[in-house]
């Protein structure tokens, strides 16, 4: 009879404080860093005008980081709380989220792959858009300058590209200073340079595609990104990894530890059946 779950100790329990705690602690840390990105998300778009911040929402940086920090805060919090209170309920909303969220991007990574072409086209339609709002949006346009001077690039298939914003477009009632012009980011920076010339891309979209190599980087940044993707396919590899293996310990340890919660719910219906009914 020693096998059965009734003649375990009374102070006995199924729940591991390892478990338990590692979830824990898991979820807090994920939790403190949610509160952290809503925080710089929300000062980000306070610190912008209105009319700015309404300009291109489905860009916006700071929204982005707002809504991601807020999943991850609802996610993370029903996760603390759940291995804390050892609440099944709370503990399997957020296995389930966890188990989504992956399945959502192993998806996109599949798609991505497979229809590449529409992939393409939409990266571009994305970055025409934000072109077009490149001065409607301080960090739109701090995004937009890192990324061309990383990657040494200009607009999305071509320096030319720039003449769908309203500044840099080259028509002739363009009223703009920055008319056929190109942003400083564009620009080929010499090292040995001792003083930047930071209007280095004015009317540069006037000239042929040779003659303006010579100043600004003149390939489009698409192209520029897919072939820096195909030379760092294990460093992707590697970023995917390290994004996947949280949310699968994750679902590892809930997954764990409600079983462990339901073995210890089984244990005291069996002790507390047998209490009241010792000839059972």
């Amino acid at each position: 009879m020693g096998g059965r779950r009734g003649d375990a100790p009374d102070d006995f329990s199924f729940v591991s404080p390892v478990v338990k705690y590692l979830l824990f602690i898991f979820n807090f840390i994920f939790w403190i860093i949610s509160l952290v990105m809503v925080s710089i998300g929300m000062y980000a778009r306070m610190m912008k005008h209105a009319e700015a911040a309404l300009a291109c929402l489905s860009v916006d940086p700071a929204v982005m980081l707002m809504v991601v920090g807020v999943l991850m805060f609802i996610i993370t919090f029903c996760g603390c709380v759940g291995s804390l209170r050892e609440n099944i309920c709370l503990l399997q909303t957020f296995c389930i989220c966890l188990t989504v969220i992956f399945l959502l991007q192993l998806l996109a990574g599949i798609l991505g792959f497979v229809f590449a072409d529409k992939a393409r086209n939409k990266v571009t339609e994305m970055i025409n858009n934000a072109i077009i709002h490149y001065r409607d949006d301080i960090d739109l346009q701090n995004l937009i300058d890192f990324g061309q001077r990383e990657f040494g690039c200009c607009g999305g298939v071509t320096y030319t590209d720039w003449s769908q914003n309203m500044y840099f477009n080259c028509k002739m009632d363009n009223p703009s200073r920055e008319r056929c012009s190109v942003p400083f980011s564009c620009c080929i920076i010499s090292k040995d340079k001792m003083v930047i010339n930071t209007m280095c891309g004015q009317g540069m979209q006037d000239l042929e595609y040779i003659e303006a190599g010579k100043f600004i980087h003149a390939n489009g940044c698409i192209d520029t990104l897919v072939n820096w993707i195909h030379s760092n396919l294990f460093l992707l590899g590697g970023i995917a990894m390290g994004l996947a293996i949280p949310q699968l310990v994750g679902i590892l340890l809930s997954q764990l530890l409600i079983n462990q919660i339901k073995d210890q719910i089984e244990l005291q219906n069996y002790n507390a059946k047998h209490c009241t009914d010792p000839w059972s």
